[in-house]
Formats: C-alpha cells, sequence, structure tokens
C-alpha cells in the first residue's frame, strides 16, 4: 500500500504543470516592460523619434491591449488552458515578427498593442491559470514560487535580447524571440498543459489532500464576474494592485533619473534593479506561505506597507544602505502583491470563471502600469521634484491598506 501511494505521489501532474507554467511565464519577457526597454533607444536612433514619442507610443499599446483582457479571460474559461495557451503561443510569434517589421510611430504602436496584449496580459494570463486549476489548499505557496519562478526567468530576457542585439542587431533580436516562443511555448501548451485534474482522474493538491489545513476563507462556490464585481473584496484588492503596478511601473521608468538625483551614477541606477529582483523573490516566496495561512484583511496591508517603505525612501534617498533597502522594498512590494493577488481571486471567488475575473484584474493592473509613468512625472513636475511626488503618492497605499482591513470574511456556501 506505501508503494502505491508513493506511485500515485510520483504521477500527479500539478507539479510539472508548474514548471511548465514557470517557463511560459517567463517567456513573456519580450513583451514585457523589461524586454521592450533593451529596443528603445535603437527606436530613437533609426527612427528619429524622440524618446518621449516612444514612451507614447508605448502608453497608446498597453491602454489599448489592456482592453482586451477582459475576453482573453473569458475564452481561457470556455476553451480550456491548453488550447488557449496554444493559440496565444502562435499569435504571440506572429507579433514578435511584426516588431521586427515596425518602420516608425503607427506601426510601432500597433505592435505595442499586440505585443503587449498577446505577451504580457494573456501568455501570463494563462499561465497563472493553469497553476491555479491545480492547487487550492496550498494555492498560496504554489504560486508564490511561481512568481518567483517568472521573475528569474524573465530576468534572463533582456541579458539574451542585448547579446543578439549588440551582435546582429534590434530586428534578428525581434525575429530569434518569435522562433523561441514557437519552439518553447508552443509545444509546452499543445503537449504538456492539462486543463483540469479532473481530465486525468486527479485532484488538486495531489493525493491526500484533506490532512492539509484549508484556507480561513476558502470557497466552495464559484461566482461569476458580475458577482465578483459587486464585492467589496474584489475592488480593495484591486486597489490595491493596481496602486503597486501603478508606483512601481512609475519608480522603475524613471529609476535613472531618480537615482541619479540621489548621487548615483547610471550605470549605479542600473545595478539597482538586482536587488529588486531579490526583493520581488524573497516577497513573492513568503507571502505565498502565508497566504495560505492569513486573510486578505492581514495581507493586502502587509504589501501596502512594503510600498509605503519604498516611497518614504524614495524620497530622501541618499547613495548607499538607503538606496539598496529602498530597490529591495520596491521589489518586494510588487512580489508581495502579485502572489496574494493570484492566492485571494480564486479563493474568494472559485475556478469556474476564474479566467474571467484575472482577466479582468489584469485589464485594471495593465492599465495602472501604462499611466503610472505619466502621473509620476507630472507630480514631480508640479512639486519641484521626486522627492516631492514620492511623498505624495504615499497617500496611495495607505488609503488602500485601511480600506483592505475592512474586508468582510467570505461568506459559507449556502446548502
Amino acid at each position: 500500500m506505501k508503494n502505491e501511494q508513493s506511485s500515485v505521489r510520483r504521477s500527479f501532474y500539478g507539479w510539472r504543470i508548474l514548471g511548465l507554467a514557470i517557463i511560459t511565464g517567463g517567456l513573456t519577457g519580450p513583451g514585457q516592460t523589461i524586454g521592450v526597454s533593451v529596443f528603445v533607444d535603437q527606436f530613437i536612433s533609426d527612427f528619429g523619434m524622440s524618446r518621449s514619442e516612444v514612451s507614447t507610443a508605448y502608453l497608446i499599446g498597453t491602454l489599448i491591449a489592456a482592453l482586451g483582457l477582459p475576453l482573453i479571460g473569458r475564452r481561457v474559461d470556455r476553451v480550456g488552458v491548453r488550447r488557449a495557451m496554444t493559440v496565444i503561443g502562435v499569435a504571440f510569434g506572429v507579433a514578435l515578427v511584426g516588431m521586427a517589421g515596425v518602420q516608425g510611430f503607427v506601426t510601432l504602436a500597433i505592435g505595442f498593442v499586440a505585443i503587449r496584449l498577446l505577451g504580457q496580459g494573456s501568455l501570463m494570463l494563462v499561465s497563472t491559470v493553469a497553476v491555479t486549476l491545480w492547487f487550492e489548499k496550498r494555492r498560496g505557496t504554489v504560486l508564490g514560487i511561481f512568481t518567483t519562478g517568472t521573475a528569474i526567468v524573465m530576468a534572463l530576457v533582456p541579458v539574451g535580447l542585448s547579446l543578439i542585439i549588440e551582435g546582429y542587431g534590434w530586428r534578428v533580436a525581434w525575429l530569434t524571440s518569435a522562433v523561441m516562443i514557437w519552439l518553447v511555448v508552443v509545444p509546452i501548451a499543445r503537449f504538456g498543459m492539462i486543463d483540469r485534474p479532473s481530465d486525468v482522474g486527479q485532484v488538486p493538491d495531489g493525493p491526500n489532500p484533506k490532512k492539509m489545513k484549508p484556507s480561513k476563507e476558502q470557497t466552495t462556490v464559484s461566482a461569476t464576474r458580475s458577482e465578483a464585481l459587486r464585492t467589496n473584496r474584489f475592488w480593495s484588492l484591486i486597489a490595491a494592485s493596481a496602486t503597486v503596478g501603478m508606483l512601481v511601473t512609475a519608480l522603475n521608468f524613471h529609476q535613472i533619473s531618480l537615482l541619479a538625483d540621489a548621487g548615483l551614477t547610471a550605470t549605479e541606477a542600473a545595478v539597482m534593479f538586482l536587488p529588486q529582483v531579490i526583493g520581488a523573490a524573497a516577497a513573492g516566496l513568503l507571502f505565498g506561505y502565508l497566504s495560505d495561512r492569513l486573510t486578505g484583511r492581514e495581507l493586502i496591508p502587509m504589501a501596502m506597507g512594503l510600498l509605503i517603505i519604498s516611497l518614504v525612501l524614495a524620497a530622501s534617498l541618499t547613495p548607499g544602505v538607503a538606496v539598496v533597502l529602498y530597490a529591495v522594498s520596491l521589489g518586494a512590494a510588487g512580489g508581495a502583491i502579485r502572489s496574494v493577488s493570484a492566492t485571494l481571486l480564486p479563493r474568494w471567488f472559485g475556478v469556474r470563471h476564474i479566467g474571467e475575473i484575472q482577466g479582468t484584474a489584469s485589464f485594471i493592473d495593465v492599465a495602472s502600469t501604462a499611466v503610472g509613468p505619466v502621473v509620476f512625472a507630472l507630480a514631480r513636475d508640479a512639486t519641484g521634484g521626486y522627492s516631492g511626488a514620492a511623498t505624495w503618492f504615499i497617500i496611495m497605499p495607505l488609503v488602500a491598506g485601511i480600506v483592505a482591513t475592512t474586508i468582510r470574511p467570505v461568506s459559507p456556501p449556502r446548502s
């Protein structure tokens, strides 16, 4: 009997799904800000565009792309992870090929719409849903691993793209990205993904899930998107997630200039992205673990606290320990809210319509990242510097954290 149980444990497919989803999530890199950033100077040089024009094209592309995510989420629920990821992977590769042929502002904006919708939005969405469906009682811990793993894989993308650009040019780098998606993501989707545990006679979490302590807030009834949108806990979580997305993106976008004002060189400012990755990885794992043990009214204020710390430090940066702490706390805020959001949505609203609900949440998050750099720049101009802007924006995570303490527990299911 013991050998039979061990065999069942080894055959649980959830861990394989997690590993494959980390790869597919990490390979959204060419559609993420971290990947696009290595092409910005190339666009400016080749097209004679200003940095603000490239930023505007990126803003337009991101905002339009965000509008399509609720629809993508709905399709994931209807056709399943396997089919959805296969189609998204093929389409994302086509979009990357299109980026190799951009010629100016209009085509660049169109290209940004495609890679932001299919890469940052859709492929990351379906990768997250794939993991969500295979775990329940330890979902927080597993999604923390997923968040950290994708961040590590994604951090390698700009390095590889930069090397290709230096050796062969930026258009070849886009084409290489497309080939990578077709050779890695599409086969994983087609041959590696399984929609749900029940499709292969398994259950979430694998063997003996009853031995695990259930979450305090776990629901057994799946809500529709419209039902989720009518709850205060959905909007409390989205407000916190969008706040982090907006301000972390804004601070990253302006990081070189921000840290230059603090006395760092451009190279030293760029190096500060490394502590951010470390902070994001550590917080992703920690908050994933805590998400299986604490409630939303505890987790969200904790994540907001990390963002407040980073803003306080940003308002009074000096070279040395302070700037390292700033970078770590900023990365930790992002890692924390990603793990918390990915865990709480299925816990509160079930998994039957999780793609559509997550798609709506992703729409708001992506839109917040688009407006963040612009709003922060305007605040900098209005207050006379980054210090004043950072100080004023402390109010956003402070309010979001306070509001989260009013979240009501999930009601028990009706018989």
